[in-house]
């Protein structure tokens, strides 16, 4: 990990991706997806709390994760991240393997970053050496980041187009008959119950320290696999993004971008009723939903951005997203609200009214992360993991 005082050159990465050619609308989408992680949902969340409007309790709903199977607007950051880190595979490590790059001095950094992102990401479960291995969180979001993002690059570095949908479709049946046909011992097979699932039960046994929900993990090992399947659906996209346009037009692909999103969206849907939609396990359906709106998310940035032109209100999220990884540590070592107190609280109390005080304080930290981040923005200044 490194700040480095230029603008990123094409290397391969998982998380701060650099492509050849960098495509606007991923560095938009990519920030406008960490909006909502470093504090964005918790406008909808005051506005809730303290006016009871009905669109806002609706939208603060959507902003929660459900306790087990269902789905809900917040579920779908963690997956979208996942996705554009496969999206800017065939721009970074494609362009690498034409120009006749080693594949073992690509596959050393790829493992290298994925293992990197598992390390940060124990630590900002954790601390540094600040608790016992007993009360260690091993499993993170920054380690599934990373383990996905690595091995769906090894297998774009070492698998062709066909052999990629075979891994592809691969994972995802075969971890729904792990899932539904293996049983767990005192519970039998295919309950799917918070206990009673083999995920979790694999969990139990071979995770040391404390799992996150005690009896299971949302970030654990057996559901990083599927996690897999959302950076190939993203390297998938990414090697239709980066087709030459005399064989493909722009339009073309934000049509092909939309079909495969709605099938995605369908497919995962249907497989619902057998295998429910549930971010805990990262079900196959799971990945299929969440596959299918990141498709479309992706195809409507792409198309108002890099095929319409419309970039001017692009710098809010590109800020961010490029400094996506920066900003998600940040939070843990530098007080972001005690400067947005410091800047607004007095101003804010001039208020009487609470909705203003706690929406304004809320708008105000993601101002003071924003400053922080255009300043480094501004002067070149990235973290590459």
């Amino acid at each position: 990990m490194q700040a480095s005082s230029t603008l990123p050159t094409p290397e391969p990465t998982l998380a701060q991706p650099a492509p050849v050619k960098r495509l606007l609308s991923l560095d938009t989408l990519r920030g406008f997806d960490m909006f909502w992680i470093i504090g964005g949902e918790e406008i909808f969340h005051a506005l809730a709390k303290t006016t009871g409007w009905a669109a806002a309790l609706f939208l603060a709903d959507q902003f929660t994760h459900p306790d087990w199977h269902g789905f809900r607007a917040y579920d779908l950051i963690f997956p979208l991240f996942i996705f554009m880190a496969g999206v800017s595979t065939p721009f970074s490590l494609g362009s690498r393997l034409e120009k006749g790059a080693s594949r073992s001095e690509l596959v050393r950094k790829i493992i290298s970053r994925g293992l990197l992102l598992v390390l940060l990401g124990i630590v900002y479960n954790n601390g540094l050496l600040v608790k016992s291995l007993a009360e260690t969180r091993f499993p993170s979001v920054l380690g599934r980041i990373g383990l996905a993002g690595m091995l769906a690059q090894l297998i774009y570095v070492y698998s062709g187009r066909r052999t990629q949908y075979g891994w592809f479709a691969g994972i995802l049946l075969a971890y729904w008959a792990v899932l539904m046909l293996v049983p767990v011992p005192g519970c039998g097979a295919g309950l799917l119950t918070m206990e009673c699932n083999p995920a979790s039960y694999l969990d139990r046994q071979l995770l040391p320290g404390h799992l996150h929900k005690v009896i299971h993990d949302p970030e654990g090992i057996l559901s990083t696999l599927p996690a897999v399947c959302n950076a190939l659906l993203g390297i998938f996209a990414g090697n239709l993004l980066r087709t030459n346009g005399h064989l493909l037009t722009q339009n073309g692909k934000v049509l092909r971008l939309v079909v495969a999103g709605l099938g995605c969206l369908l497919a995962g849907w249907l497989w619902n009723f057998v295998f429910p939609v549930n971010k805990n396990l990262w079900t196959s359906s799971f990945v299929l939903v969440t596959g299918g709106l990141s498709l479309l998310l992706l195809a409507l940035f792409y198309w108002i951005i890099d095929v319409k032109g419309f970039t001017r209100w692009t710098l809010l999220f590109t800020v961010i997203g490029m400094n996506s990884i920066l900003i998600y540590l940040a939070g843990e070592v530098i007080d972001f609200e005690y400067s947005a107190r410091f800047f607004f609280g007095g101003l804010l109390h001039l208020s009487d009214s609470r909705a203003v005080q706690e929406v304004g304080m809320t708008i105000g930290l993601l101002a003071v992360e924003w400053a922080f981040l255009y300043v480094l923005y501004k002067k070149k200044v990235f973290l590459r993991v």
